[in-house]
């Protein structure tokens, strides 16, 4: 099955293995969260930090229980960590240390949808960004017109080096859509 070959090539580290699972089951994951919490930010940070943990965690993933199954329930697992910090106030912060052991979701080849961002004019381009939720906008711009690493977005924006690369796999896969519908 292409879905099990996917997981296997993830596991060993393939981004394109990482996006095609990411896309597949995104809006199964955001949709089962957007039911559960009925505010989009918080169903997409959810998610966000769901695939983030997963893919952190795939070499645990055991293939007799469904990829699905697995990710709704490290998402049900997020949402209940995020109500407990709602309820305790408590803002921990979060170590350099789980950023150090983020899945390194290698970015040095063009995506598809890298090259198809890159081939717009820039006018053009700043208008489908536009498009783009508010964060989605922010790690695009400071990847693409600041060129910031992903650590520096990261430290930037206060948020674990992981779910910046998948706001920004996400954000990707967005705007070439945004792209390809106005072609």
């Amino acid at each position: 099955m292409e879905i099990s070959k996917q997981i296997e090539k993830a596991k060993k580290g393939n981004q394109v293995a990482f996006t095609f699972l990411l896309d597949y089951y995104w809006n199964e994951v955001y949709g089962f969260m957007l039911k559960r919490t009925e505010n989009e930010t918080t169903a997409e940070d959810i998610t966000i930090e769901t695939f983030s943990k997963a893919f952190d965690k795939i070499a645990t993933y055991n293939s007799e229980y469904q990829f699905n199954t697995w990710l709704i329930s490290i998402a049900k697992n997020v949402h209940i960590d995020l109500i407990r910090k709602k309820k305790s106030s408590l803002f921990i912060e979060i170590t350099d240390e789980q950023d150090q052991t983020a899945y390194n979701i290698a970015d040095t080849t063009p995506s598809a949808e890298d090259v198809l961002i890159t081939e717009q004019n820039l006018s053009q381009l700043l208008q489908f960004i536009k498009e783009l939720k508010p964060h989605y906008q922010e790690v695009i711009q400071l990847r693409y017109f600041q060129e910031m690493s992903y650590q520096e977005i990261a430290n930037k924006i206060g948020e674990p080096l992981s779910n910046v690369k998948i706001k920004l796999l996400r954000a990707k896969k967005l705007l070439s859509e945004i792209i390809q519908n106005r072609r």
